[in-house]
């Protein structure tokens, strides 16, 4: 039977190979369907699949409305957890030690690492292991997680994006030096204070070089403040005299202090936080680098619930390659593109 991607339920079975426009092979014949490859197909702008005819006692249909649970969630989460508490232990190391052992770090991370695939959703990952508790180390860990993926869909080879994501993971060693008072003030710092905080990126290289044989992950932390309009610190740098994983580490870095809750900010908007990052790549982000990670962050909207500026409420059920802001949404019956439809805008994505 012949069935258009919006009237698929989990279950459904296809009776032939699918492609695309392209003709690109997208899912082959006999693929039980679900939420991960029904996104597919609305990613790759196939409208209609031919399924194997359902039973009478048809699969319950996907529930778009995220209440996330992932299957991965038990096993990842205690890494994950584990990894923010022995962070902290690190911090406390590179304090008395002036460095830290490379075996722990490759220790702590890389069994966190091993546990991530590219395919999944990032987004939802990262907010349901998000906590309000150690902002510092919870941070870290998170720039370590995220500097692996986009490492990956830059171009880096997976043992490359490993690295990258280490050098993301030790970026902020440097704080270990600044006053709890300062790297925690509730309230807007001060002149001195805030030449003190940036002391961490000068603090983080000379950690890091003690610590290992690997420059760039000294030259990431010394860089990671850096703009390439030349508006950041240390050194005020531009352009291409910006280390290139010092740009991917910046970008999370970036995405990762936005999405998260601190003691002088609360957590933005998913929407809003990517919408920032594509304004910064026109001035202080790398714009191919930025970009990038917001292309394959963009998909991870699939199947979410939002909520427009009219008050409606509805589904994201297709994104736009170019156009990130812009995905098709579902609100009941009706299919809104809001590339064409402007007036709508989205004013809340929920998870």
């Amino acid at each position: 039977m012949r069935v258009h991607v919006t009237d698929l339920i989990n279950g459904d079975t296809l009776s032939r190979d699918t492609f695309n426009d392209f003709g690109l092979h997208v899912l082959s014949k006999g693929t039980v369907l679900n939420d991960q490859e029904i996104s597919r197909l609305f990613q790759h702008q196939i409208e209609y699949v031919d399924i194997e005819d359902r039973t009478i006692e048809e699969p319950v249909p996907r529930t778009l409305e995220t209440t996330v649970n992932p299957k991965w969630l038990p096993t990842v989460q205690p890494i994950y957890e584990n990894a923010v508490k022995s962070f902290e232990s690190l911090f406390a190391q590179a304090l008395d030690d002036g460095k830290v052992n490379d075996a722990e770090v490759t220790a702590v991370l890389q069994p966190l690492l091993n546990n991530l695939q590219l395919e999944r959703d990032v987004v939802s990952m990262l907010l349901l292991l998000n906590t309000q508790d150690d902002y510092t180390y919870q941070h870290s860990v998170q720039v370590g997680m995220l500097s692996y993926y986009l490492a990956a869909w830059v171009g880096y080879s997976n043992e490359e994006a490993l690295k990258i994501g280490k050098a993301g993971f030790l970026h902020d060693i440097g704080k270990c030096r600044i006053a709890d008072e300062v790297l925690n003030k509730p309230g807007k710092l001060t002149h001195d204070e805030f030449e003190e905080i940036k002391k961490h990126t000068v603090y983080g290289h000379e950690i890091i070089l003690n610590s290992v044989d690997e420059p760039y992950l000294a030259i990431a932390a010394l860089q990671h403040h850096e703009r390439i309009d030349g508006s950041g610190y240390p050194h005020g740098l531009e352009g291409d005299a910006i280390h290139p994983v010092s740009k991917i580490i910046s970008v999370v870095d970036v995405y990762s202090a936005m999405i998260s809750q601190r003691v002088y900010q609360q957590k933005r908007d998913l929407l809003y936080v990517l919408k920032e990052l594509y304004r910064l790549s026109f001035k202080e982000l790398d714009p191919f680098t930025t970009q990038t990670f917001i292309k394959h962050m963009i998909p991870n909207f699939i199947g979410k619930r939002v909520e427009l500026a009219t008050g409606e409420s509805g589904i994201i059920v297709m994104t736009h390659p170019i156009e990130f802001f812009q995905p098709l949404v579902q609100i009941g019956d009706r299919f809104i593109d809001l590339t064409i439809e402007r007036e709508y805008e989205i004013k809340h994505v929920y998870l």
